[in-house]
């Protein structure tokens, strides 16, 4: 009870710096201090991507990790210190990748106008430009936040796990101020990227003592499942990718929900309530309509701030 009461008060002044602080976001808070902000992040995640088609998937997620611990506050983007393990560290985020994309941009900012773009912004940007370039829509990224002094593995525990059902999503969103709305909008981030059998292992097999695999999974899909991820896995990145169309930001996700095709469990409970089974059909059924709640959402949750200070070095406090 006590440990509740303590993660309570945390996410309370989590929900007062959304309040607070979100409304000191700018669309043009470096229009006179770092005028070509946008165009520079821009540059380098476009650079990235046409590389590696993996990179816009793990920038937004990126971005979803940090926002969702302390705020966006570029807290994930610290390295360990000494006896202190870093958000990156903790088990959700060990997949995370493409940490040079921030660098990068980071580098050239700094050189353009020391001192000015933090690296919060530069994530929320690099997020933003991750869905443009898989085809998704655009929009223009409030900015201001400032970067996280704190980031601890241990807090990496708050992040909504893949095997929670509907009532848990709505608690870890509704403590971010974050609504069901926001919730199945930004679960759609799903229609881009990979997921390791460790995620989804648990569906496919032994689900429980009346049935071996999770009777909300399509029976051929999990079996499909199984061949990617056999028993005794030795491939270290084995897995699957999250929808059929896994580098184009499309409504493919919420349609293969409704064929009982979601990776996780946490995207299958989407249908068992009926607000969120509802908007599942809306987003399966309206490509622009997804578009347009998903923009709405992710200014909502990239406002979420918390931070104290402009990074010289997106790795490491100044």
């Amino acid at each position: 009870m006590a440990s509740f009461a303590v993660e309570f008060s945390h996410f309370a002044i989590l929900l007062l710096s959304v309040l607070s602080l979100g409304s000191s976001l700018s669309l043009d808070y470096y229009e006179k201090t770092c005028p070509g902000a946008d165009f520079i992040v821009t540059k380098a995640v476009r650079a990235a991507a046409y590389k590696d088609k993996t990179v816009p998937a793990a920038l937004l997620r990126m971005h979803f990790h940090d926002c969702f611990i302390r705020g966006c506050d570029a807290s994930i983007l610290l390295n360990s210190v000494g006896n202190n393990k870093a958000e990156k560290d903790g088990p959700p985020n060990l997949s995370l990748h493409s940490f040079f994309v921030i660098d990068n941009a980071k580098n050239e900012l700094e050189s353009y106008c020391p001192g000015v773009v933090s690296c919060a912004d530069i994530l929320a940007l690099a997020a933003r430009d991750a869905v443009v370039l898989s085809g998704g829509p655009t929009w223009d990224v409030p900015k201001g936040r400032k970067d996280g002094r704190i980031s601890k593995a241990s807090e990496t525990i708050q992040l909504p796990s893949p095997s929670f059902n509907i009532s848990q999503l709505q608690q870890s969103f509704s403590q971010r101020g974050l609504s069901l709305d926001d919730l199945v909008a930004l679960s759609g981030g799903h229609t881009l990227g990979f997921a390791h059998c460790s995620s989804f292992q648990g569906r496919i097999r032994n689900f429980s003592p009346a049935s071996n695999v999770d009777p909300e999974m399509n029976p051929s899909f999990a079996a499909s499942l199984r061949n990617m991820c056999p028993v005794n896995n030795k491939a270290k990145n084995a897995g699957s990718n999250m929808d059929t169309s896994p580098t184009t930001f499309d409504n493919n996700y919420y349609r293969l929900i409704l064929q009982k095709k979601g990776l996780f469990s946490s995207d299958q409970a989407l249908l068992n309530f009926p607000k969120t089974n509802n908007l599942v059909y809306k987003f399966a059924s309206s490509k622009e309509a997804f578009n347009r709640a998903f923009v709405n959402s992710m200014i909502k949750m990239s406002s979420i701030t918390g931070g104290q200070e402009i990074r010289k070095n997106c790795r490491a406090v100044n």
